[in-house]
């Protein structure tokens, strides 16, 4: 509980989790190695050269101090300096008013304690490059001014391992993401597929990757090829029923023809009425099992929809249409017969109804609304699940019904890999159903 809110700044995806795995060690790692190095190697060392260089400038300052004027002590330094290697300078003004380093010079700080610490009188010390180091020392003669050459205190290219690390690190890191890809590329393509299945779309897929990474392909082709065997079955039984039942009802027709037409009536409207219904529990079972995919424009589908509606007289107004001249992969008979179903639904319990499409990069949006009393929103999940019916406020005991009219649209937006909403309509004062696809 105490890292929850760390969750909120980590990598959300497969590879950004990888990389963190797999970059973070990387980095911990060199971070460690990078402080040991420079405890050790920048201080330690440099401390120790130091102190010997510390040692000739000591002895270097006792025979000046020494000496009883300024010329002997020039005369004292004369021999002495260019065995020690020291550049002396007696007296040298001005002096300098403060040390100066670079910023990035840390062995620079060692060596300006050690010093400080071990010579009395120690002035400025100044470090400009990496080749020379200038300090000024207060003796009985006036302040003295040595050199000598930087490579005495510090030590010669002491980056090469940091960058040494640095390389290898990179190196390896790009290695090891290299053979991290690889392993989590079959496990992208599992959810591609998996995704897309659940779209409606089959993809072709081949398991393949780490042993369990094939398990868990394996196991989704099983699973897809069973749902692709019941689907098969499920059309092949309503097939027959289909068949079965179209013709029992065509002979009671036939039949009834031959009788009086007025005690005919009732039993013509029964027969009418078994035809809807099974026309409906044909729709609802068959889904979009029957129709393929195929490029289609929305807008234009949704005009031609509201065209064969005005032409049966029924009242359905053109509402927004956004993304005219889109192509989006549907189902266009599937898309169709639940538009229509919509319609159906919404003039049977109200006297208007429009439609409208707004297309967008990631989507699709059907809309319809009409003006009757709509659902109440306790109501609206149980109006899409099959062969329910609600209360009178929605008019179900007008005509034949057995509550799959929303629960078709529901399945044929499913089929697509979308959903199906509803709400309250805003401008009819009705119902507002949304078959929402992804593109």
């Amino acid at each position: 509980m105490m890292f929850q809110w760390l969750k909120r700044y980590l990598p959300r995806g497969l590879y950004g989790r990888a990389a963190l795995i797999l970059i973070l060690p990387v980095i911990t790692l060199q971070l460690a190695v990078s402080i040991s190095f420079v405890q050790r190697y920048f201080e330690d060392v440099t401390e120790q050269m130091t102190r010997s260089v510390l040692l000739d400038l000591t002895y270097v300052t006792d025979r000046v101090n020494a000496a009883p004027d300024a010329p002997a002590a020039r005369a004292a330094i004369a021999d002495t300096a260019d065995a020690l290697a020291l550049k002396v300078t007696l007296p040298d003004r001005p002096v300098p008013q403060a040390d100066s380093r670079r910023w990035y010079d840390f062995s620079g700080l060692v060596l300006r304690r050690v010093l400080r610490d071990g010579l009395v009188g120690l002035g400025p010390i100044l470090l400009p490059d990496d080749d020379r180091v200038r300090l000024w020392i207060e003796t009985a003669h006036g302040p003295m001014s040595v050199g000598f050459d930087r490579q005495r205190v510090s030590a010669s290219n002491p980056h090469q391992l940091l960058v040494l690390t640095v390389l290898l690190g990179l190196l390896m890191t790009v290695i090891a993401y290299i053979y991290l890809r690889n392993q989590l590329r079959p496990i992208e393509r599992l959810a591609n597929a998996s995704a897309e299945y659940g779209r409606g779309r089959v993809v072709p897929y081949s398991p393949t990757g780490a042993t369990e990474v094939r398990a868990a392909g394996h196991a989704f082709l099983d699973m897809r090829a069973r749902l692709e065997r019941q689907t098969q079955a499920r059309t092949l039984m309503l097939s027959g029923i289909s068949h079965d039942l179209r013709t029992p009802l065509t002979r009671l027709k036939l039949g009834l023809d031959m009788l009086d037409p007025e005690e005919v009536a009732p039993l013509a409207r029964d027969v009418a009425d078994m035809e809807r219904l099974l026309e409906a529990f044909l729709d609802y079972a068959r889904g979009a099992a029957e129709d393929e995919r195929a490029p289609v424009d929305p807008v234009a589908l949704a005009r031609k929809v509201i065209a064969d509606a005005a032409r049966m007289g029924q009242a359905v107004e053109q509402g927004a249409m956004v993304g005219e001249g889109a192509s989006v992969q549907l189902r266009p008979m599937a898309l169709r017969r639940a538009l229509e179903n919509l319609i159906g639904n919404a003039l049977r319990f109200g006297d208007r109804a429009r439609l409208g499409v707004q297309v967008s990069p990631r989507a699709v949006r059907f809309s319809l609304e009409d003006d009757g009393p709509g659902i109440p929103p306790g109501a609206r999940d149980d109006a899409v699940r099959p062969f329910t019916r609600l209360d009178p406020s929605r008019n179900q005991d007008e005509g034949p019904g057995v509550g799959l009219g929303l629960a078709i649209v529901a399945d044929i937006a499913r089929s697509h890999g979308g959903t199906l909403r509803l709400a309250d309509s805003e401008d009819l004062g009705g119902l507002r159903v949304d078959i929402v696809l992804p593109r």
